[in-house]
Formats: structure tokens, sequence, C-alpha cells
């Protein structure tokens, strides 16, 4: 069983829809904390995409600005961003303990939130996606890494198809 704890969150979100599917994921991932930074955003509306109810599961924290001192003493900040010198996704070892940033929908993490982040990873993609896709996918890939599971085979049995139509089918 993995000890430790994360929590992930996003900077300038200004759809309440994209923090729905944040908490969501959180949620359904089970992070320790959620939040967002520098957003204002309409409790009614967030929980419309927010099906699981995630507001009694895990804290959500609203800080209007950021301060790195907000988060857990020994909390790695892991930046979510599309940079030249970001580490991709699926070659990053994820922290024990992390919290994870996000971009706002149309932008970049700011400056101060980049330079107190440990590490900065993109995802390995040609351009940006939504920042609910993201959320998920650092998060899956941190339960990939975390999550206990048997490795994958080398190589993968073909499954035969039942298709009625026979051998050729």
């Amino acid at each position: 069983m993995m000890r430790g704890y994360f929590g992930i969150g996003s900077e300038g979100l200004s759809k309440a829809h994209n923090l729905g599917v944040i908490l969501r994921t959180a949620h359904a991932f089970g992070a320790s904390f959620a939040f967002t930074i520098g957003s204002d955003l309409d409790d009614r509306s967030v929980r419309q995409t927010d099906t699981s109810g995630s507001s009694t599961h895990l804290p959500y924290y609203r800080w209007p600005d950021f301060d790195p001192a907000r988060f857990p003493e020994g909390c790695v900040l892991v930046g979510v961003e599309l940079t030249d010198d970001a580490v991709d996704l699926p070659s990053f070892r994820h922290p024990l303990n992390a919290a994870y940033i996000l971009g706002p929908e149309k932008g970049s993490l700011s400056q101060p939130v980049q330079d107190a982040c440990a590490h900065i990873v993109k995802i390995p993609t040609a351009f940006c996606v939504n920042v609910g896709l993201a959320a998920a996918l650092a998060l899956y890939d941190r339960s990939i890494l975390f999550g206990g599971h048997a490795p994958r085979p080398l190589v993968q049995k073909d499954r035969k198809r039942k298709t009625g139509l026979g051998r050729n089918g």
C-alpha cells in the first residue's frame, strides 16, 4: 500500500466545468486535497460537472494568490505545463508527496509558480490539451507508478475474436 499524499489544482481557472472535472478526477484518483489559485468560480456551476460530490470527500482550498507556504511541509510542487525544458510525463518519477499545479485554460503557469516548482512536466502532445484532461493524465500516470499494478507483459497475447464469421472473419 502506498503511503504519502498528493493534491492537484490549477492557477487562473476561468471555467467552472473545468474545475468540476479536476475535482471529480482528484476524488476518483484518491487525492488528499484540491486547490485553485486566483480563481473565483461559482460553486453551483462547479457542482454540475463534479458529479462525484468531491466536496464531501476531500478538502478544496481557494487561494486568492500563490504562496508556496500554504502547502504542507515536504510537499514537492510539480507544474504541469507545455514548456521546452519540461520533462515528458511518461519519463517522470513522481514524488511520494506532491502537489500538481496546472495552468489556466488560456495561458501558462505564472513565472512565480514555475519558479517555485521543483519539477515541470509536460504531456507529450503537439499542443496543449484541456486542463481537465491534463489533470486526469497526470494523475493516471501517478497511479501507474504508485498504484501497485502488475508489470505490463513484454508480449501481449492476441485475443481471439468471436465474430461468428469463421476463421477468416
